[in-house]
């Protein structure tokens, strides 16, 4: 049987946790940044996670 792989693309964005979530990164934060509030970009910096209903995807996009 050949050896399984983890999806490279979805490797580079997404980290599972020991608790079972999958770490994603918040959107909007990399360009155009001028017209966003302060505030705003300040909240983007924090962790986000994966919905629930695409945590099945994500475990198969990342056996590992």
């Amino acid at each position: 049987m050949p050896k399984q792989k983890s999806h490279t693309g979805a490797a580079k964005r997404f980290s599972v946790k020991k608790s079972g979530k999958v770490k994603r990164a918040q959107m909007g934060k990399n360009h155009i940044l001028n017209k966003k509030t302060t505030k705003r970009t300040r909240n983007l910096r924090g962790p986000a996670y994966v919905d629930k209903t695409q945590e099945k995807t994500m475990r198969r996009l990342l056996p590992y």
